[in-house]
């Protein structure tokens, strides 16, 4: 079947505009870097005007495609807000190899630094610093030939991500190929004053002893198999028993050679739980947090399930499935500007994103939702939350 057209977009089905213009002190520093397309060097388009019409394509639902990007480039409105000509397709196109993806990686932590906690109260201060930490598969074309994972049909791209647990915002994000080793990014992006919370397959002992090096600590899930001299056995309390822990030892983790990376005794905490299907299972946590009661070791892993729910966001709500490039630079500004998408979210409503609020964002941008009726939704989950959005 021919590929049906897509209807034009029309300045009267663009709303919210007005919200990206608190990007513009953010975006400005990005406005030396220029595509040219012409020798009288009279079509040039600017980073910060790029990065803002990929979030109106990540904003708008009518924009669907490079060429619906395109087609709101040539509105007068967008033109005024965006100091920018209609941009040519090939501008566009040549754009994800001309810009440098490295540039937006500031504004990520910048906005992340102005969200509030989420999550408060004496567990939420002895878990300070909590961030989920794992790495999450974007679908790519075969043509793509960096974007390595199981054979040369099936290629994918795959974003890392730490997750800040308690303010329910993402702070930090790489991108690499399918392939792309989970602990060595996570080894390289280490930050000070963190609590990793990590699945098994970051169960990697020099791993753990370069968190410690870097002035943070870790939660983490071992393998079954994991060998380790126990130094001392820990008494249980009502709370951890009822936490589901059965036991919590102090150990050297590791035998004579695994373990001869570990400068330190670290502990072991085995909780007995299920899965989300309901079927049960034991995870055995390592910790360096010898001062964190042991249903709190408990809570913080189960914490780690803030990040899969927000990939489940980030791909299949705000709409990152689809990728417009196909080089690693192009996929990774589209995922660095998603990623800043969804921390503006944040910071306008006050709350992690959710369904809810991004359907009624989508009202809003639709013009099915006045500005008054997304403002009240807004202040609903100020009441809720008790915190005033940014």
């Amino acid at each position: 079947m021919a590929n049906t057209r897509r209807p034009a977009v029309h300045a009267a089905e663009l709303r919210g505009l007005k919200y990206f213009k608190i990007l513009g002190p953010l975006l400005d520093r990005l406005h030396s870097q220029a595509t040219q397309r012409d020798r009288a060097g009279n079509r040039k388009l600017f980073f910060d005007q790029y990065a803002s019409l990929l979030l109106l394509y990540f904003f708008n639902p009518i924009v669907t495609s490079l060429r619906g990007i395109q087609q709101a480039s040539a509105i007068d409105k967008v033109q005024k807000l965006l100091g920018c000509h209609r941009v040519a397709l090939g501008s566009l196109s040549e754009a994800s190899h001309v810009f440098d993806a490295a540039a937006l990686h500031p504004l990520i932590a910048e906005l992340a630094s102005q969200a509030l906690p989420i999550v408060v109260g004496k567990e939420a201060e002895a878990l300070r610093g909590l961030t989920a930490v794992d790495g999450s598969l974007l679908p790519a074309l075969s043509k793509m030939a960096w974007a390595l994972w199981l054979d040369e049909e099936h290629r994918a791209a795959k974003m890392h991500v730490h997750f800040d647990v308690l303010r329910g915002v993402p702070v930090e994000v790489t991108v690499t190929e399918g392939n792309g080793s989970e602990t060595a990014q996570l080894r390289a992006t280490l930050q000070p004053q963190r609590l990793y919370v990590i699945d098994r397959g970051y169960a990697d002992y020099q791993l753990f002893q370069d968190i410690l090096d870097a002035d943070s600590g870790f939660i983490g899930r071992i393998k079954s198999n994991a060998v380790w001299t126990v130094i001392e056995e820990r008494p249980l309390s009502a709370a951890a028993v009822a936490a589901g822990v059965r036991s919590d030892r102090v150990v050297q983790l590791g035998g004579p050679q695994s373990g001869a990376v570990l400068k330190q005794a670290l502990r072991i905490v085995e909780v007995h739980t299920t899965d989300e299907h309901g079927k049960p299972i034991v995870l055995l946590l390592a910790t360096n947090r010898l001062d964190l009661d042991a249903e709190l070791v408990a809570l913080g892993y189960r914490y780690r399930r803030a990040i899969e729910l927000f990939f489940r966001w980030f791909k299949c709500i705000l709409g990152c499935k689809h990728l417009l490039a196909t080089s690693r630079n192009g996929v990774t500004i589209q995922v660095y500007v998603g990623i800043i998408a969804s921390l503006l979210i944040s910071l306008w409503t006050g709350k992690k994103p959710t369904k809810r609020t991004w359907e009624m964002l989508q009202f809003y941008f639709c013009g099915l939702a006045t500005t008054e009726e997304l403002q009240a939704h807004i202040d609903r989950l100020e009441d809720q939350s008790g915190k005033k959005p940014a």
